[in-house]
């Protein structure tokens, strides 16, 4: 299914992306969907972050870790090139240049923070395409804390290097050998291994989805690629906002940090999800890992299989967030192919020389079918977060190519 929504409307901007309401709500999705001692163990983080949030030298320390290991801030870089073919101008957000090469680092040295403030001494993850288990495990070293990270099976023999990375840093990696295999199923492990190690562990979720105040607190520690990109569109551009700002959607992690900070602007706001994992543009109402949300699911109501190419956007559901801003028409969802990913991956890296993360190539994939199909006007400025580089995925590619 490909995007069937129309941009004639006005662009709504107001009452978007702050916290969430009542019960840790975005409009009727999000809330706390888990046995007891998690519900407990929730209500913990809930006001460990809120406390640390408030507290200047909370900001301060993560502010420094992620400019001093990170690498922040990471650059705005103009697509010349690839812009001149496709009429449009665009600029990409370099999260493939952070330390560990990915956005998933962000995320990670936050919650790392606030698992020492609150006096945990494991970090608890799972991983897809391997980057946030990576992310986990770097942070864990940086800190002195444990790491376990659960990955699926199918995804620990397509994503060998990361796998490596994580074991090199001193992280377990759990093997997870039922259902799919893939990022649903390690997600599942992971939540049931922390309800027995809750009082010394903390669960580092990747994505914005989970129970509360997971998807609200990924999507704060991830807001920085969005202010970064808003004050660096500033400077760069005459009209000071794009056009359009775009990122692949998996969870949507990397999109919910870069949509914040253009959501009070007049940016038209697109998230780009595989074609076999689209929980936005063809998921219906369900509960899973903690939240309501949109989900892929069969006619009886189970939860369907995703597929995609790319490991990180192989999830069959998308963050309450994402849903709500789904329905406000405030972002608007959209499908990608393998096929066209693959495609768009080789076009970067042949024209810009950049080799992209398959989860990006989405995003690109999309920009390259838009602008040649006329969904995006000749002339329009397009910041696309690239959320990650693409040495994870060279044996995929190598076999396809």
């Amino acid at each position: 299914m490909r995007d069937v929504l129309p941009w004639g409307e006005p662009v709504p901007v107001d009452g978007t992306m702050g916290e969430p309401g009542a019960r840790g709500r975005f409009g009727e999705y999000g809330g706390r969907y888990a046995p007891e001692s998690l519900v407990e163990a929730c209500r913990e983080v809930d006001e460990a972050f809120r406390e640390a949030w408030a507290d200047p030298r909370f900001r301060g320390a993560l502010a420094r870790l992620l400019a001093v290991h990170a690498g922040r801030p990471t650059p705005l870089t103009p697509a010349r090139r690839l812009s001149e073919a496709l009429g449009v101008r665009l600029y990409l957000k370099r999260e493939d240049l952070t330390h560990t090469g990915s956005h998933k680092i962000n995320n990670v040295l936050g919650q790392a923070l606030l698992a020492t403030r609150m006096g945990r001494r494991r970090l608890i993850a799972e991983t897809g395409a391997g980057q946030h288990g990576v992310a986990t495990a770097t942070a864990a070293a940086l800190l002195g804390l444990e790491a376990t990270v659960f990955m699926g099976e199918r995804d620990i023999e397509r994503q060998a290097l990361n796998v490596f990375r994580m074991r090199m840093l001193g992280a377990e990696v759990v093997p997870v050998t039922t259902g799919s295999r893939t990022l649903k199923d390690a997600t599942s492990e992971a939540m049931r291994h922390w309800v027995g190690v809750t009082g010394d562990s903390h669960y580092c979720i990747g994505s914005v989805v989970g129970p509360d105040p997971y998807p609200w607190m990924v999507r704060e520690f991830q807001r920085v690629i969005g202010d970064e990109a808003r004050g660096q569109c500033a400077a760069e551009l005459r009209t000071g906002v794009p056009d359009y700002v775009l990122a692949c959607v998996g969870g949507g992690s990397n999109a919910a940090g870069t949509f914040a900070g253009f959501a009070d602007t007049p940016a038209r706001l697109v998230g780009v999800e595989a074609e076999g994992g689209a929980g936005a543009a063809c998921g219906r109402l369900g509960v899973l890992h903690g939240c309501r949300s949109l989900f892929l699911q069969d006619g009886d109501g189970q939860i369907a299989q995703a597929h995609s190419i790319a490991a990180g956007l192989d999830y069959p559901g998308v963050g309450p967030e994402h849903a709500h801003l789904r329905d406000l028409g405030r972002a608007r969802y959209v499908t990608v192919t393998d096929d066209e990913a693959v495609g768009a991956a080789v076009r970067l890296a042949r024209t810009e020389g950049i080799v992209p993360a398959l989860e990006s190539a989405h995003a690109l994939a999309w920009v390259i079918r838009a602008a040649g199909g006329g969904d995006l006007p000749a002339g329009s400025t397009v910041l696309m977060t690239l959320s990650g580089r693409g040495d994870k995925d060279v044996s995929t590619l190598k076999e396809l190519l």
